[in-house]
């Protein structure tokens, strides 16, 4: 018997006006995975979990959440769902302890466990120590954290994750990878959207790469970096003659290239045996240069 996907997305469609913003959408992902959809401002990331999260109801199409279709199962797929917003939404004039107990209690955890799961919520924050303070008095990589765990105080089995690292420095931002990755290591499937590369490479099964509303590619991030741009770029950089004359020779020998401010980057740069033209910085291709192959735009 197979097993149902945590999520299906079947040729769904939401329009606001005239702007599509999701347009047949096809995803399904896996249980247990932590999955990553993967693409600028404007691709239709957030759109998609405000769908999943019953924010937004689809004008076409299908949308299930762990078996329950959307929205007349929201109420459903909600309890056993757990979502961390964007927006910074924690309450300040609570402490830290006090915004967790009102999620348990709204998530109606029986008496008897609430303190449990609060505490299983401050250790995976580690705010076990900083219970008690105003959460007002927390960093910005602490406040984070805590709106991880409140999404979590229920022991959810599908955790929707909306650009959980925005903002932050590149130290913090890690420190939270080390909590995502132990929320999939205890048995939860992960969604999470994200426009930062190392995100989606170090924490994600697969990946989906959306451009206007629709996924453009989906696999691994290695099966995908090797499907479209190789196994090695040359980062090319000079003046604009200069690049112009490394796209043309690069083309005329049958290889791709993607022009980026002041440099060239020549894919599939594995083929190269020593042109005079090709000098530069031989480099590990990334997810955005996927991206930018298969759409034509940078991540910003």
């Amino acid at each position: 018997m197979s097993i149902l996907p945590a999520i299906r997305l079947a040729s769904v469609v939401k329009r606001f006006g005239d702007l599509t913003a999701v347009d047949h959408l096809d995803l399904e992902v896996p249980r247990g995975s932590c999955f990553g959809l993967l693409g600028p401002n404007g691709a239709g990331k957030s759109t998609t979990m405000r769908m999943l999260t019953g924010q937004a109801e689809a004008d076409e199409g299908i949308v299930e959440v762990l078996g329950h279709r959307l929205p007349g199962a929201s109420r459903h797929a909600r309890a056993v769902s757990g979502v961390v917003p964007q927006v910074d939404n924690l309450d300040d004039e609570l402490t830290v302890e006090e915004n967790l107990a009102v999620t348990a209690r709204l998530q109606r955890i029986p008496r008897e466990r609430r303190q449990e799961a609060i505490a299983r919520g401050l250790r995976i924050a580690r705010l076990s120590e900083r219970a008690e303070a105003a959460t007002r008095s927390l960093s910005g990589g602490m406040r984070r954290r805590l709106l991880i765990a409140r999404g979590l105080v229920h022991a959810p089995e599908l955790v929707l994750l909306d650009e959980p690292t925005v903002g932050l420095d590149p130290q913090v931002r890690q420190q939270l990878w080390s909590t995502i990755a132990e929320i999939q290591a205890e048995g939860a499937t992960v969604l999470m959207s994200t426009h930062y590369i190392e995100e989606a490479e170090r924490l994600c099964d697969e990946v989906a790469v959306m451009h206007l509303g629709r996924v453009v590619a989906q696999g691994p991030p290695a099966t995908l970096i090797a499907s479209h741009v190789g196994r090695e770029v040359l980062e090319v950089d000079g003046a604009p003659p200069t690049l112009a004359r490394v796209e043309h020779e690069a083309r005329s020998a049958g290889l791709r290239t993607r022009r980026s401010g002041t440099s060239v980057a020549v894919l599939d740069a594995e083929q190269l045996d020593g042109q005079a033209w090709a000098q530069g910085e031989r480099r590990k291709p990334t997810l955005e240069d996927v991206f930018v192959v298969l759409t034509g735009e940078e991540l910003a």
